[in-house]
């Protein structure tokens, strides 16, 4: 049975939880489920804070980011709390000052889920049933995606008169590398299933049920949790900082990470481990 994460407040709408004998797990949980997991605008808020603090838990070692309930694993943006929020201005307010705070809205909204991608830590998400627009951003924000066959995805922001602002414009055409496939679910904000997100390389496992998904999940969260925290830590690192860059410059970048890298503890611990056919304890960041 999953424990409370004890170095983690209470928040309104996510549930955290160490599965069993794994603290070094977090499973963050979206809960809101009689709205789909819809977004209200107190969700970023509670969002971005439980990932800065997973950043600066250096007993949590891989986060499994999923959503509560059978149907969704977010909606999306709650329309009725969202955008109809962002859109209220005061009578007489002129237009830059009504665009300045739709504009700063959107800024602390991305640094929500810039805060997924940030945090340092592995993070691997299990998606299923409705998967709409924001869902795709926070899952493009992840390191792993799991999905169930069922999931029903679409990049929504154009059916709502908007190009997505969240990051999946960004994100996506460097996880899948068809930008003609990306155009084609933006432009039309079609459905896609589990089978083609797989096909497509947006998720590394399509699984039967949520069930599986979470085994799945879970298995990959245990092998990661038992690594070296340092190599791990550095490799995400050295992942993220080189999209875009190039070799010669990840190269150099991974010569300046590596340099007290080496010097940890962790790496004399893996080879003696491996050496006398044991397996190595780590310790924490």
């Amino acid at each position: 049975m999953s424990t409370p994460a004890p170095n983690y407040p209470p928040y309104p709408h996510f549930l955290l939880t160490h599965p069993p004998s794994q603290p070094c797990i977090l499973h963050v949980e979206i809960n809101r489920p009689q709205k789909l997991n819809a977004f209200s605008p107190p969700m970023f808020s509670e969002l971005q804070d439980i990932f800065e603090r997973l950043r600066l838990d250096s007993g949590v070692r891989v986060a499994i980011l999923s959503g509560a309930g059978e149907r969704a694993f977010t909606a999306g943006l709650d329309l009725r709390e969202g955008a109809l929020g962002m859109s209220s201005s005061k009578e007489g307010e002129d237009s830059y000052r009504q665009a300045r705070k739709v504009r700063e809205t959107i800024l602390q909204w991305q640094k929500a889920v810039n805060a997924v991608e940030g945090c340092g830590k592995p993070v691997i998400v299990i998606l299923h049933g409705i998967s709409y627009g924001l869902a795709l951003d926070l899952a493009s924000a992840c390191d792993i995606r799991v999905c169930t066959r069922n999931t029903r995805f679409s990049l929504k922001e154009v059916d709502i008169g908007l190009a997505a602002d969240l990051g999946t414009l960004t994100r996506l055409p460097k996880i899948v590398g068809s930008m003609s496939w990306v155009k084609e679910i933006a432009y039309t904000c079609r459905e896609f299933d589990g089978e083609e997100a797989l096909k497509m390389g947006f998720v590394s496992w399509c699984e039967d049920g949520e069930k599986e998904a979470w085994e799945r999940a879970l298995g990959m969260a245990g092998v990661v949790a038992g690594k070296s925290p340092v190599a791990v830590e550095g490799t995400k690192e050295l992942i993220d900082w080189g999209v875009g860059r190039p070799v010669r410059d990840g190269l150099r970048y991974t010569q300046i990470w590596n340099a007290p890298a080496i010097l940890a503890e962790d790496v004399k611990e893996a080879v003696t481990a491996t050496i006398q056919k044991r397996k190595p304890k780590f310790s924490k960041l």
